[in-house]
């Protein structure tokens, strides 16, 4: 698969604990992959989840605060500690990290967007891996993208971005009422997996698979080739660039033009 230009995102269940601390071994494999895939010479932007979880790790809470005040001071606290370790870990493999918070009215906006592009090019060109967050210290309801998934597809249809691939807790996407030991190893049409999405809300309730595939039909839609893939495995990113494909997860084709 040739892919110059390439967007990862990964949740929050791939870098936490169920406990809400980070796992350290995870994030240090997830940059270690990334820092081998900037090496080869692809452009990596990395969309990063787990503020609020790592915020409520922490300080210790035991649930999630339905206040939306407390989850904005969670992210706050969190998102200091999460870039903390990408600039550690990144810095491990000599490669320089950037922060960028985005709300959702800065990318609608035409002259925000602009800003964003071109702030982003700048970062590429220093040869700069950018995290990206949704900026929840500060978004409410109106602001906001709706999840990371749907921010992902943002910035790889921003950036024209030749793939995106989506960590997440499963191996890629399951077929109906079938074994767990294979996936589908293709989708054309999303609108129909998310058909018997939503008729089997049990087995796709893992990470809010109905709502990822909805974020995957508007990626390709935009032209963006698409995997969904296990985030405990961040390496078989590099097996797919390198033109492998068994057990690597679920492609989903972009849609074409014309």
């Amino acid at each position: 698969m040739k892919a110059k230009r390439i967007v990862v995102k990964v949740g929050t269940s791939t870098l936490t604990y169920d406990s809400g601390r980070l796992n350290i071994r995870r994030i240090d494999h997830l940059c270690k992959v990334l820092s081998d895939l900037q090496n080869s010479g692809r452009e990596v932007i990395l969309v990063s989840s787990g503020a609020i979880g790592v915020g409520m790790g922490k300080l210790g809470l035991p649930q999630r605060p339905e206040e939306t005040e407390k989850k904005q001071a969670l992210a706050a606290i969190g998102q200091c500690e999460l870039m903390f370790l990408y600039d550690k870990f990144f810095g491990e493999y000599d490669h320089t990290v950037a922060q960028v918070l985005l709300t959702a009215d800065v990318v609608d906006f035409p002259r925000g967007r602009e800003n964003v592009q071109n702030t982003f090019r700048e970062l590429l060109s220093m040869g700069v891996i950018p995290v990206v967050n949704e900026n929840d210290t500060v978004s409410v309801e109106e602001l906001k993208f709706g999840d990371n998934d749907i921010l992902s597809v943002h910035i790889a249809r921003m950036l024209e971005a030749d793939a995106l691939f989506i960590l997440t807790s499963v191996d890629g996407l399951y077929p109906p009422g079938g074994s767990r030991k294979t996936i589908i190893p293709r989708v054309e049409d999303v609108d129909a997996v998310l058909a018997f999405a939503e008729e089997d809300r049990g087995r796709f309730s893992m990470g809010g698979m109905s709502a990822k595939l909805q974020a995957i039909r508007e990626a390709v839609n935009a032209g963006v080739g698409t995997y969904m893939m296990n985030g405990r495995h961040p390496e078989r990113i590099g097996l797919l660039l390198e033109g492998g494909r068994e057990g690597a997860g679920t492609f989903f084709a972009p849609a074409r033009k014309g």
